[in-house]
Formats: C-alpha cells, structure tokens, sequence
C-alpha cells in the first residue's frame, strides 16, 4: 500500500468497502483512526489477529457501530492477517463514512 494514500470507502455493489488494520490484545475494542497510509485502525481485545474470534469480534464490533448485523458484513480479503477488507452491505460509502468520523 502507498503511504500517500488516503482513507477510502468505496461504494461496492448494494453496500460499501473500507480497509482496516486490526491490532490485537487491546483493553477495549474501539477505532484508534485513520493511519498515514489510509487505512482504519481497530483495536480489538481478541487474540491473535486472523483468529476465528478476533474476525469475529471486527466484524460485530463494525456492525453495531453501523447499525447493520453482522451478516452485513464480510471480510473479503486478509481474514487470516492484520490488513483487511471489510464488505458492507446495505450502507452507502457516505453513510460509512458520517458514522465512522462520528467517533
């Protein structure tokens, strides 16, 4: 990834897409922001990153701050590493967005 790239949500068919680093073994799950190179940073207090449980925990963590369920949602690549994309269904790019700078 280019470190001068910026944040992205892309619209993706019926929903939206955004790519996120996940950093394990946190105290709480929460967004830390958007890092230099674009990507949304998530700590999350699963262990370790590309765990069954860690994904899990991601993707209902994005989905109760979207207001989607979690089957909305799906990791469409780097399920098993720290760098993911996440697929969004049923939420527009925008919408992710104003929700996300919310925090």
């Amino acid at each position: 990834m280019s470190a001068n790239r910026k944040f992205e949500i892309t619209d993706a068919r019926g929903g939206a897409a955004i790519n996120v680093r996940v950093v394990t073994q946190a105290e709480k799950t929460e967004i830390v922001g958007i890092q230099d190179d674009g990507v949304l940073k998530v700590r999350l207090v699963s262990s370790p990153a590309g765990d069954t449980s860690a994904n899990t925990e991601l993707l209902e963590f994005l989905a109760k701050l979207l207001g989607v369920t979690a089957a909305n949602l799906e990791i469409v690549a780097g399920a098993g590493g720290r760098e993911k994309i996440i697929s969004i269904e049923g939420v527009s790019s925008q919408q992710v967005e104003q929700i996300l700078f919310k925090q």
